[in-house]
């Protein structure tokens, strides 16, 4: 039998942007299934853009993006809900509801026209409100939650929708590190263990180097991609912010202030 992993979303030539305003092209890479994988870069470099435009919300200027080897503008509303689940920045604006009512949304792509729950569904709720250490809250409004604890619903709720390919924008932001590495160590086990391709923006490259697969480096040029070790060798994370300011050390794959 053949241990091939499939390709759960390839990206060639992409051009991204808003109206005539084209914010980074050049972009290629492809992710195997469980796979997870962090966009980095400088702000307003167009990681957020990315995401949105991988995710559907946005068209893309030029290029390609095939999802399960189907290209992404042909799939219809219930194949890419159940494709893609994606975990944005804004607040939901469900906070009313509790937090097993939220993580249950998460399997509206699969219930009847009724919404009725069937065992299968109500095993993926169970399963996803574990993983992410939910159990304890499971009957708590969303709006009594911290940033963190929500952060793991929204994450949870994705989970519940099981789709291949998870996109989260910024998981770890207003988190203290604690609770960053918590969240990257949980959609780590996510993607390792449920065999899930996770791709992510963030500003934590120290943490994305040490716990990604995969990092996809928006530089405004050549975009590299590769592992993280590979992408240490070949310097570009020396080039990723002004030197007089910060350095990167290849030794410990982390930045230095330049004091």
């Amino acid at each position: 039998m053949s241990s091939v992993k499939q390709h759960t979303i390839s990206v060639k030539d992409l051009a991204i942007g808003y109206k005539s305003k084209i914010v980074a092209e050049n972009i290629n890479f492809s992710l195997e299934t469980g796979t997870l994988c962090a966009i980095v870069g400088v702000n307003g470099i167009g990681k957020s853009t990315l995401l949105r435009t991988l995710g559907r919300l946005q068209p893309r200027k030029t290029g390609n993006v095939r999802i399960q080897s189907k290209k992404l503008e042909n799939l219809s509303s219930s194949e890419l809900a159940q494709n893609i689940s994606l975990v944005l920045t804004e607040a939901p604006a469900s906070k009313n509801l509790t937090v097993q009512e939220l993580i249950a949304l998460g399997r509206q792509p699969y219930t009847n026209w009724i919404g009725t729950l069937t065992q299968q569904d109500k095993k993926q709720i169970q399963e996803s409100l574990s993983a992410f250490l939910l159990n304890d809250l499971r009957q708590n409004k969303c709006h009594e939650l911290s940033d963190g604890q929500l952060q793991r619903v929204l994450i949870a709720r994705a989970m519940a929708q099981d789709t291949p390919l998870i996109l989260l924008d910024e998981p770890t932001t207003h988190l203290d590190l604690y609770h960053k590495v918590q969240i990257l160590k949980l959609l780590q086990q996510l993607a390792h263990q449920n065999q899930k391709t996770i791709l992510f923006t963030t500003h934590e490259i120290d943490l994305a180097i040490q716990l990604c697969d995969k990092l996809l480096i928006l530089d405004g040029e050549s975009n590299p991609f590769g592992a993280p070790c590979e992408l240490i060798e070949q310097g570009h994370f020396e080039r990723l912010f002004p030197s007089e300011m910060v350095q990167f050390d290849a030794k410990t794959g982390s930045f230095k202030v330049n004091k």
